[in-house]
């Protein structure tokens, strides 16, 4: 599946406290990965991606790509929300660093030994080899996306571009406080638009293509968005805006159909970011009031708190059952679909809300080895004196 999942991206893997400040973002997170889920049911059940079969009706499934540019702008937009609102100024990129390495880390550490496990015993990812020392290597430091190697699981290559925009988001700060956003998003583009243009016909340039250097200019758009959150005055022009913004993108998606627009997703990646960024900014500041509502509703919202776990895990288990159970006993087609669907999404929801309970949420709640062992030990306290009174 490195092919297929490679198109697209988890969940912003950090999450900053400050944008749980703005009701909908989790909403909008949780949706996001949701669809990667659905995405990837799909390409199991109809191959031949991206000229795979099924119903006319069920073609959008085939565009879970574009998941990415939903990710990485609101990675870039939950992220500056707090310096934003604070001159930009992030408090030290070492202390950055170290919360962002917390927060990502334990979680993926304990999703990639999932992965293993299943590559191992069940079956690997499609298209793929069982996974090899140099794959637990390589996934293991996040350096997939430098070095090839068997994938354990097709959606961790997202991982690894997003800590690479880590490397460079106190830069863009810096560029920002001391330049504006224009400079910003011109130092940002223009070398990624070169590259885009030069990878087709400059071999060593096509090698930059492996990095998604896109997603540089989308990280940035979201940047930029929080700062135009943090002063949007309350009008009506942004969820207008952010439609307006998509229509040409959908547009072009529809007329060029799906083998150009997967050939191409680097400047359609690009042509939709700043659709995304006006949904974030008019969502953010609480535009249109039903949208927001439901996107921070308890189900969605319960939905975006686990949704990085979700994108962890979700690819071996929907590979496993489709490959050892749907397909033996339906094949390929709108069955395999519908019965993937039916067994895959609430498998995986389970499963990965309660591998987030024991890997994720704890390290989101304490921001330290002390805090989480004191948690722990306080509730092991707890749970022991509430037996020992028992009579």
């Amino acid at each position: 599946m490195e092919s297929s999942t490679r198109r697209v991206a988890g969940p912003n893997a950090v999450a900053s406290r400050e944008d749980r400040r703005l009701p909908g973002l989790d909403g909008i997170r949780g949706l996001a990965a949701l669809f990667v889920v659905l995405h990837h049911c799909w390409l199991m059940a109809f191959p031949g991606f991206p000229r795979g079969g099924g119903p006319w009706w069920l073609g959008w499934l085939r565009y879970g790509h574009l998941a990415v540019v939903v990710f990485i702008v609101l990675s870039g937009f939950s992220l500056a929300v707090s310096p934003a609102r604070n001159q930009w100024r992030l408090g030290g990129p070492g202390r950055f660093a170290r919360r962002r390495a917390w927060r990502i880390l334990p979680p993926y550490w304990a999703a990639l030994a999932f992965s293993l496990a299943v590559a191992w015993t069940l079956t690997p990812q499609p298209g793929e080899g069982p996974p090899t020392a140099k794959s637990v290597l390589l996934y293991g430091l996040l350096l997939q996306d430098v070095a090839g190697s068997p994938s354990p699981n097709g959606a961790f290559w997202s991982i690894a571009v997003e800590a690479h925009l880590y490397l460079v988001f106190p830069l863009m700060l810096l560029v920002l406080r001391r330049a504006g956003a224009v400079v910003t998003l011109a130092v940002v583009t223009i070398p990624v638009a070169v590259i885009g243009v030069l990878a087709p016909s400059v071999p060593m340039v096509d090698l930059l293509m492996r990095f998604t250097p896109q997603f540089a200019v989308l990280f940035a758009l979201g940047i930029v968005g929080a700062g135009v959150a943090a002063g949007a005055s309350r009008t009506s022009a942004a969820p207008w805006s952010a439609a307006a913004a998509a229509l040409p993108v959908v547009a072009l998606i529809v007329a060029a159909g799906p083998v150009w627009t997967v050939e191409h997703y680097f400047w359609v990646d690009i042509a939709a970011g700043p659709a995304v960024v006006l949904l974030l900014v008019s969502v953010a500041t609480g535009r249109p009031a039903p949208l927001v509502r439901l996107l921070d509703s308890r189900p969605l919202r319960a939905l975006g708190l686990f949704s990085y776990s979700l994108y962890l895990i979700h690819a071996p288990i929907v590979v496993a059952l489709s490959t050892l159970v749907v397909a033996p006993l339906a094949g390929h087609g709108l069955t395999a679909f519908l019965v993937t669907v039916l067994s895959a999404v609430p498998l995986s929801l389970l499963t990965a809300r309660l591998f987030a309970a024991v890997f994720e949420l704890p390290f989101l709640r304490h921001r330290s080895w002390a805090a989480l062992r004191a948690a722990a030990s306080a509730r092991f306290t707890t749970r022991f004196t509430r037996g020992a009174v028992r009579p």
